[in-house]
């Protein structure tokens, strides 16, 4: 993987909340503890919090890991809705969220932010959510064997 920021480490607020899954081009994809919906995470391995900040480049390949993440939960998951948002008001690292939403998920329509309800993962299902993964997602993806907290 290319080393964007040698500098990086992922906030511990991500990292406490989430598994890491892999390592792709530009960032890691993380997966948020609550199996209850399909959440990932794009955190570019970058030194900016902006999407605006990242050069034209980055900006590209940060899409285009969005769009194969997102094209990963569209064909895995029965969903109804996609949600993307990077919005970074309270953990400021650039961060993309990647939602898969079913109308029959606790908060719909609303918002899953702030929200208590939730199952982790087990971690058999953690390790079938890496091997969909390794059969979606471009080769140059790096899919972790070890599945840990982030």
């Amino acid at each position: 993987m290319p080393a964007d920021n040698p500098d990086f480490s992922l906030d511990p607020r991500l990292a406490a909340d989430c598994h890491l899954l892999a390592e792709m081009e530009l960032s890691q994809l993380l997966l948020m503890n609550n199996a209850l919906l399909p959440w990932y995470i794009l955190v570019p391995r970058v030194d900016c919090d902006e999407l605006h900040q990242l050069s034209h480049e980055q900006q590209k390949q940060l899409f285009e890991e969005i769009n194969q993440v997102s094209l990963f939960i569209k064909t895995d998951q029965s969903i109804d809705k996609l949600n993307t948002a990077a919005i970074g008001n309270i953990v400021r690292q650039m961060h993309i969220h990647i939602m898969g939403r079913k109308t029959s998920d606790p908060w719909w329509p609303g918002t899953v932010w702030g929200t208590t309800q939730r199952r982790a993962y087990k971690q058999t299902e953690l390790d079938e959510i890496k091997r969909r993964l390794s059969l979606e997602l471009p080769k140059t993806t790096n899919i972790l064997q070890a599945t840990a907290k982030a």
